[in-house]
């Protein structure tokens, strides 16, 4: 069965809108991480961005305290968020790319182009005890180069996937793309997750992907708990996961 790691960003942004600023609000990120736990969520997902529009810092602080599952730390490789996240020691992190004027992350990292970069923020994190994976297009040239540069995970890049789901030509292809990434990490001994766009609606479709691990997927969770109930929107994304044979 895949696992499920629930990004709890949304939330952060929810209390952003009202409490910018403050040193309190609602709703709590790390509320929200206790009941994606207690309702079977396999790990939480947390992004900190350089300019701090949702999750801040006091947040990845007090997760890490409470998480009891896996804590995947998503980030920028930067220098300062690099050090923080050697401090914090989360269970494993994610290097993803950052633009300011976007609202989620849009690509994947391009890791081919900075190898020496990455491998050096890799040894580093590794040195602290932590794995790293990275957010990455299901492209065979971004694949060969994560394994190249020594990371333990992969996550792919689902977003051109969920875009393409109502048209079958598009959704077709970009469904092979993600079985030949899968295949082609797997056999470069990577761990393969995946992620970004994932809902209740093309979730099914990713059980023809091999070797996934861990799917994380947050907006489409939170948005579906504005109606049933947090604990109730991660039971039924978990049903949806059942039966996994990948």
């Amino acid at each position: 069965m895949w696992q499920l790691g629930v990004n709890i960003d949304h939330v952060a942004t929810l209390r952003q809108a009202r409490y910018r600023g403050m040193d309190h609000g609602e709703p709590s990120p790390v509320e929200a991480a206790r009941h994606c736990e207690a309702a079977g969520a396999h790990g939480i997902t947390a992004h900190l961005r350089e300019d701090r529009r949702h999750i801040i810092d006091r947040d990845v602080k007090q997760i890490r305290e409470v998480v009891k599952t896996r804590f995947n730390f998503e980030m920028a490789n930067t220098p300062e968020i690099v050090a923080m996240a050697i401090d914090l020691r989360p269970d494993i992190v994610c290097l993803v790319p950052e633009k300011r004027e976007e609202v989620t992350t849009e690509g994947g990292l391009e890791v081919a182009g900075q190898k020496p970069a990455v491998r050096e923020t890799i040894r580093r994190l590794n040195d602290a005890g932590i794995e790293v994976s990275l957010f990455i297009n299901p492209d065979p040239a971004q694949i060969e180069a994560s394994a190249a540069v020594g990371a333990q995970f992969i996550e792919l890049h689902t977003g051109q996937f969920a875009e393409a789901f109502g048209e079958e030509g598009r959704r077709k292809a970009e469904l092979e793309r993600l079985i030949g990434g899968a295949r082609l990490a797997h056999g470069l001994k990577l761990n393969v997750n995946a992620g970004h766009g994932l809902n209740y609606e093309n979730l099914a479709s990713l059980h023809a992907v091999p070797h996934l691990q861990e799917l994380n997927i947050g907006h489409s969770i939170i948005s579906r708990a504005v109606f049933t109930g947090l604990q109730q929107a991660v039971r039924d994304m978990l049903d949806l996961m059942k039966g996994y044979r990948g």
